[in-house]
This record gives C-alpha cells, structure tokens and sequence, in this order.
C-alpha cells in the first residue's frame, strides 16, 4: 500500500458529530468512523471518552451478550438481571480493551505518527483529544463496574465464574499488556476468537442460567469466527507496518496469501457451522436468517482474494483498512441476523429439524 502523510488530514471525513449531551453519546456507537481531533475536542467530555474508546466497535460485545441471553430465554433458563450485567459487563470490558490498546501501543512505540492507526481514526492519547487524566479517569471508573459485576457473578455461581472472571482477566491482560503480549505472538487473533466466541457466548449462557451447555458452546463458533475475521483483516492491512515494529501478528507469522486463505475460510466456515448446528437440531432452523448476509460474505470473499489496491477508490472511508472494514460490515450484519434467528427459536422453541 501506498503510504500517505499522517495527521488530521489523514482522518476520513465521514459524518461529523453536530450536538452534545446524550444525543452524541447514542452517535458515538453508530456510523464507522470517529471524527477528527479538532472536532473531538469541542466536544462534552463523555462524548469524546465514547469516541476515543472506538464505541462503534463495541457492537460485536453487544451482540455477543445478546446471543447469549436469547440460548438462554430457548432453554427458559434465562435470567434477567444477570443477562443485564452480562450485557454491561461486556461492552465495558471490550471497551477497556480499546482503551487500553492504545494506551499500551503508544507507550511502547508502535502507535507512531506514521501507523496505520492514526490514519484512519484519531487516537485518544497522541491526538490530544483526551487527556490523560479523563482517560485514567474513565478507565477507573470502567473497571470499577467490571470488577463490581465479577464479584457479583462469582458470589452467584461459584467456581465456575472464578474460572471465567480469571480466563476474562488474563487474556485482557496479555493481549497488549504482558511483557509479551498475545498480538507480539501471532495468537491475538485466536484470542480474539476465544473471547468473543466460547468465553462470551458459551461462558455467558453460564453465568445467566447457572448451566453449561454444548448447544451454546457450538452456537458460539460462528461467531467468534466472525470477530476473528476482522481482526485478521486488521493486522493484514498493516502486516507490512507491524512487521517493521517486530509485532508478529498472524499475518506476519503467515504471510498475506495464507493470511488471506485464512479469513476466507474463516468467514466460509461460518455459514457451514450454522447449517451443520439447525441440521443436527442443535441450533433453530431461523438461524439460517445469517443467509441474508450472504451477499456480504461472498464480497468479502472476493475482496480477500486479492491483494488490496496502492490506492484507495474515491469517496473510499477507513484507508488505510480493506480487509478489515470488508469483514467489519459483514460481520455486523451477520450478527444482527444471528440475534435474529435466535430470538425466533426463543419463541417458537420447539422449532428444531
């Protein structure tokens, strides 16, 4: 890819926040991409933590709190104040996650005024955007909730929310945290997966119902191939950057062709678990809502196929992402569907091949 200058001219346009207060709070979760530095900083303080801890990715956290407490209202073991902290818990937890990247990838001088990161969104600390004082503040804050709902959870369910609390806290850790963090071994993509598939989904359905299942642990799988796939892509994009910084993610590990075969097999695979799980009666035949998104799935095929363009096409938004952005908007829409077809199955339980 063809390097361009950094700085606030590098951040797509995009739509640009206009308002304060609560409505910009809901806007900081939508859309793609936040807006610049300059205009960060006009902004209320709560906004520009929102938009600083890339709110807008805290969907696929959302998402996977919703899948499990739908597992769980199929089973009629569903829980409503656990699934509510559930639901809290992981969108906190993910976006202390952000925040903490950030923090860590400045600290250690990967996060340079050359990096793909700050091309194509602002970063809270070397923009200035965020000070550091709101940013501790805010984090304090995010893991104080966090570790309140741990608590809760392991005075509610024992060892078995031990051993997820702790599973939860170590991979926060290592991901960018540790000496050696997972994303400097080629495994924070499989993290990746591990969290947002089995231990969010499967160890969700756990803590709402008290029970572990395998029917959850399955429906789990496709979606943390999903999460997968974009940070694959991700790391594809900036594999030549990374590589420069001695950060071994996957893709540097495998190169950008197996790296490419990968995520197609990933998103692939996807389709195949889901139509395995309602054939065996594991899943609900409405998951196959996930269908919809199919035209989604074969572009993003298609688009990791081939090595990505020098240049981006006009009007394009999130240079310098392309794998990455293609499998973000495909694994949204195949989230909301999932959730779909489970809440289906929720009310018509019986509906099993």
């Amino acid at each position: 890819m063809t390097p361009t200058s950094p700085g606030p001219a590098a951040v797509p346009s995009g739509r640009r926040p206009t308002s304060r207060g609560p409505r910009e709070w809901a806007r900081a979760f939508t859309g793609f991409y936040p807006p610049t530095a300059a205009e960060l900083a006009h902004l209320d303080p709560v906004a520009r933590f929102l938009y600083s801890a890339r709110s807008v990715i805290l969907v696929i956290s959302f998402q996977a709190a919703l899948l499990a407490g739908l597992l769980a209202l199929a089973d009629r073991r569903f829980a409503a104040v656990p699934f509510a902290l559930v639901l809290v818990g992981y969108v906190v937890l993910h976006a202390i996650s952000n925040l903490s990247n950030d923090f860590f990838g400045a600290r250690r001088g990967h996060d340079t005024a050359d990096s793909p990161r700050r091309r194509y969104t602002v970063h809270p600390l070397l923009s200035g955007a965020v000070s550091a004082r709101l940013l501790v503040t805010g984090l304090v804050v995010l893991a104080a909730i966090a570790i309140s709902i741990g608590i809760y959870f392991i005075e509610l369910r024992g060892l078995g929310a031990v051993l997820l609390v702790a599973a939860g806290a170590l991979l926060l850790w290592a991901y960018d945290a540790a000496p050696r963090a997972l994303k400097e071994l080629g495994l924070g993509e499989v993290a990746a997966f591990v969290v947002w598939g089995p231990l969010m989904v499967a160890g969700g359905y756990y803590v709402i119902t008290g029970q572990a299942s395998n029917a959850a642990l399955l429906a789990s799988v496709p979606y943390g191939l999903g999460v997968m796939s974009i940070l694959v892509g991700k790391h594809i994009d900036q594999r030549a950057f990374d590589a420069g910084k001695h950060q071994r993610t996957l893709p540097v590990v495998l190169g950008e062709r197996r790296a490419r075969i990968l995520n197609r097999a990933s998103v692939l695979a996807m389709y195949a678990i889901v139509v395995g799980g309602v054939a065996t009666g594991v899943l609900t035949p409405f998951a196959l809502l996930v269908f919809l998104a199919w035209p989604r799935a074969w572009r993003a095929v298609r688009v990791m196929s081939a090595p990505a363009p020098a240049e981006p096409p006009a009007g394009y938004v999130g240079w310098p992402l392309w794998y990455h952005r293609v499998c973000l908007v495909h694994n949204r829409l195949f989230g909301w569907l999932y959730v779909a077809g489970l809440a289906l199955g929720a009310l018509l339980p019986a509906a099993r091949l």
